[in-house]
């Protein structure tokens, strides 16, 4: 479902808000899989360097830079954790012939695959397609079947021997494809989940700047999400905060898919509810949706969530979670759409939650 409040009337954003559109399509041009994340956690700290000098890197990579708001020792601490690694493969074999297999390092659909173009990170970067049989060479019970990961190789055009002087067993591999800027401010290409989130943190930093908060914020790019939400555990253990959000994308509605399971694309961002969520962080989120006249859709998750909440709810002693994004199409293939208009709106609904947060608001958590 959709919600708005056509009787607010909310000030038109700055100019300013909004700017992290080029800073998106930075990231969305980086290849990093899990476990791999070197090549965008240095442009996520250029970034967060634009609302912080206080930044920092954990053992396992995740990137945290801290906001801090007006209220001293003891103020909330609130986490954003958007997950900045991407769905990849990883070699697996190298065949006669110099042809590459390959395994998966996230969640790759393999009927996506066909015919694409990858990036091959071995001892240096190499550009290669993903090949299948032609169907004149196949059966006719072949052809009525999608090619499974085991059938799909990735050729490089270039000799055996070359092949295995650079590239082994292990390396990683990723699409390559160009961001489509689309009609309707929406962006198609790969890896809007997650990055659409690192936007949503950008933009949530900038409107914060028009706002007073007393909390303290630690907005992180975490790591290895898609191999299992492994950043979120130390991420959760290092910060220890008040409050986690994790900030990540959900399906969008599309032909085909049954209208309960799709959220419309523009049409806000979406709040999770359900027992991964704390019911006042849902609660909190929802109120300020509606006080400040931020269409936002409601999605029902019954268990785990399969975000970085999973893991921050359970870290250290417990925290308070909360999961919110946006709905994006086609996710976990290489032309994943969505609308900047949603993560505009998301960023906006972060800040001004994190700006209505107290210390009453953080002691009441305990209390359901």
């Amino acid at each position: 479902m959709t919600y708005d409040d056509p009787g607010q009337s909310r000030p038109t954003p700055t100019s300013t808000v909004g700017r992290h559109k080029a800073t998106l399509l930075q990231l969305l041009d980086s290849h990093a899989g899990p476990g791999f994340e070197e090549a965008i956690a240095d442009k996520v700290r250029a970034a967060l360097g634009a609302y912080t000098e206080d930044i920092r890197t954990d053992v396992m990579g995740n990137v945290i830079g801290v906001v801090r708001g007006s209220g001293g020792d003891g103020a909330p601490k609130v986490l954003l954790s958007a997950h900045m690694d991407e769905i990849a493969l990883v070699v697996s074999q190298i065949d006669d012939g110099g042809y590459l297999r390959v395994a998966q390092s996230g969640g790759f659909d393999p009927r996506t695959l066909v015919g694409q173009e990858v990036v091959v990170h071995g001892r240096e970067t190499l550009l290669g397609i993903v090949g299948s049989q032609p169907p004149h060479l196949t059966t006719p019970a072949q052809r009525k079947q999608a090619p499974t990961l085991e059938e799909l190789y990735i050729d490089l055009a270039m000799p055996e021997a070359r092949v295995r002087e650079r590239v082994r067993v292990g390396d990683r591999v990723t699409v390559a494809r160009e961001t489509l800027q689309l009609l309707n401010n929406r962006l198609s290409g790969k890896a809007l989940d997650n990055r659409t989130s690192l936007a949503i943190v950008l933009e949530c930093l900038e409107y914060l700047r028009q706002l007073r908060h007393e909390a303290d914020v630690y907005a992180a790019a975490s790591v290895q999400e898609e191999a299992g939400i492994r950043g979120a555990v130390t991420l959760g253990y290092g910060v220890q905060p008040d409050i986690a959000i994790a900030v990540d994308v959900t399906f969008a509605d599309m032909p085909g898919q049954a209208p309960d399971v799709g959220f419309e694309l523009g049409g806000g961002p979406v709040i999770t509810f359900g027992p991964n969520i704390h019911p006042k962080v849902f609660q909190g989120l929802r109120d300020t949706a509606v006080a400040n006249g931020i269409a936002f859709q409601i999605e029902l998750s019954q268990g785990p969530t399969g975000t970085d909440a999973w893991q921050l709810q359970i870290a250290g002693m417990g925290m308070a979670t909360g999961v919110v994004g946006i709905p994006i199409r086609y996710m976990h293939g290489s032309v994943e759409t969505g609308s900047y208009d949603d993560i505009v709106a998301c960023g906006r609904l972060l800040a001004h939650y994190i700006a209505g947060l107290s210390r009453t608001d953080v002691e009441a958590l305990t209390c359901y």
